[in-house]
């Protein structure tokens, strides 16, 4: 007799393949998500970035980049932007949206029928090379009635990875702007160190040849050659500083080999007339901050994929299978060959996991994602608040340290010359109000370097990727503890 599973062997898998959806083309162009990454980052920071994929695009960034640092003195706009054009973690970053493109082009593909060919009877001497032929084509039904909400998860996820790579290149901007910062206010307290130094070695040199005849006792020369000893320690340590707040800067921008033949300017920019207030910050946060966004997608994301798990709860697996067994027969000395189709479904029968464990995990995971994006509403309503006030507090002691405390060092300082002229000052007077008018300085600077890391803060809180993005460099220097500078 003859068994056979023949018209539904192409007739149900046919069926089931011409329901699938076809793919949207933003999962297979070349740079998938990429410019609606470019077209987020360009207006909250004003700057390009270029995701390379060839060998080409990287020799012409390369050009570019050396064409913007290479023995040149750049600004902090210029450190942002080649960072964007040439740090790897980034193109790593943006790598992996394309990965996530590829997945929901996955996603949107049915699954492939299994085919399975059977010759029984192999050598069957009565009836020649064989005795029947049996065919079977597997289908996973299960997959093709879910697609669409796998489809809808696999999306969820794109668009995320797509903000993810936004948040770090905001994230990767604001690093750098707070680096180039860090290394030009060092080699702004290297100035400030050095000029300091000097005045130390006139006054101890000074010291030395008066105790040499004897108008300078031991006590006096030893305080002005230990503080002079203490100068030299923080000039040095400050050198240093300056080195690795580069080196960090260097780093971020991805430079190396003749990259690296750089410079900074030697002072931060002066400070601006006045800076206003900004209206609305929580609004204009909630409104802007990609790592909002982010979580909102978690919580999307979460919500297609309980939905999903509802749908599947009772049947997680079911395939059909459908063929067909072709054997032949020898009747009155004829061969005949019958064909028999035959249909079969496959599915876990839940008889020990009902899915009520998968449910549970699901509402559970949707409302973490829930509360997540709840702490992450209030956090950014915080840290709005928080920078805005930064912003403004520390606009007001760095105007106070330029505008109070340094003219009035000055005053002294001139009015100790004045004296010093007149001969109604000692010459260690004198150099004691030099050295702390450059300590005023060297505060001023400090609290100018504060006022643009709070500048850099405030942005970051309203567009994102202030996360981990402190500054590169070390503490502010004084002239009688700590240091910061270098060339």
């Amino acid at each position: 007799m003859r068994l056979s599973k023949f018209p539904l062997l192409f007739g149900f898998p046919l069926i089931l393949g011409a329901c699938a959806t076809a793919v949207p083309g933003i999962y297979t162009e070349p740079k998938a998500g990429f410019a609606n990454i470019s077209s987020q980052v360009t207006p909250a920071i004003g700057k390009r970035t270029v995701f390379a994929e060839t060998q080409a695009e990287n020799e012409a960034l390369k050009k570019q980049v050396h064409a913007m640092v290479h023995r040149k003195t750049i600004s902090a706009d210029t450190a942002v932007q080649v960072a964007l054009l040439n740090n790897k973690g980034l193109q790593a970053s943006y790598a992996n949206v394309g990965l996530s493109a590829a997945e929901a082009w996955q996603q949107s593909t049915p699954e492939n029928p299994i085919v399975s060919i059977g010759v029984l009877g192999i050598g069957a001497p009565e009836l020649g090379a064989y005795r029947a032929i049996e065919g079977l084509i597997r289908s996973n039904v299960l997959d093709a009635t879910t697609r669409k909400q796998r489809m809808a998860i696999a999306d969820a996820s794109f668009r995320q990875a797509q903000l993810n790579a936004v948040n770090d290149t905001l994230a990767l901007a604001n690093q750098t702007r707070k680096a180039w910062v860090d290394a030009v206010a060092a080699f702004e307290a290297v100035s400030y160190l050095r000029r300091a130094k000097a005045t130390s070695d006139a006054g101890s040199e000074l010291a030395m040849r008066l105790g040499e005849t004897g108008a300078l006792n031991k006590a006096g020369q030893a305080r002005e050659q230990a503080f002079n000893a203490e100068l030299a320690g923080q000039l040095a340590q400050a050198r240093l500083n300056a080195t690795r707040s580069k080196e960090a800067l260097t780093r971020l921008m991805g430079l190396w080999g003749t990259e690296v033949d750089y410079y900074v300017p030697d002072a931060l920019p002066a400070l601006p007339r006045s800076v206003g207030r900004v209206t609305d910050i929580e609004a204009k946060a909630l409104r802007n901050r990609v790592d909002l966004r982010v979580a909102k997608l978690g919580l999307e994301a979460q919500a297609k994929a309980f939905g999903l798990t509802d749908q599947t709860r009772i049947v997680s697996d079911l395939e059909f299978i459908a063929g067909f067994e072709a054997e032949r027969e020898i009747e009155d000395g004829e061969t005949e060959t019958v064909t028999t189709p035959q249909v079969e479904v496959e599915f876990a029968i839940p008889i020990y996991d009902t899915g009520k464990a998968r449910m549970r995990k699901a509402e559970l995971s949707y409302l973490q994602a829930a509360n997540v994006l709840a702490e992450k509403a209030v956090n950014v309503r915080s840290e709005a608040r928080g920078a805005e006030t930064s912003y403004h507090a520390a606009y007001k002691i760095a105007r106070h340290y330029r505008d109070v405390l340094v003219p009035l060092r000055t005053t002294v300082e001139e009015e100790g010359l004045l004296s010093y002229n007149g001969m109604i000052t000692n010459t260690f007077e004198l150099l004691t109000d030099v050295r702390e008018k450059l300590g005023a300085s060297l505060e001023a600077a400090n609290a100018k370097r504060e006022f643009y890391m709070a500048q850099a803060d405030l942005t970051a809180a309203i567009y994102g990727g202030g996360e981990g993005g402190g500054g590169a460099g070390g503490e502010g220097a004084t002239l009688a503890a700590g240091g910061g500078a270098g060339h």
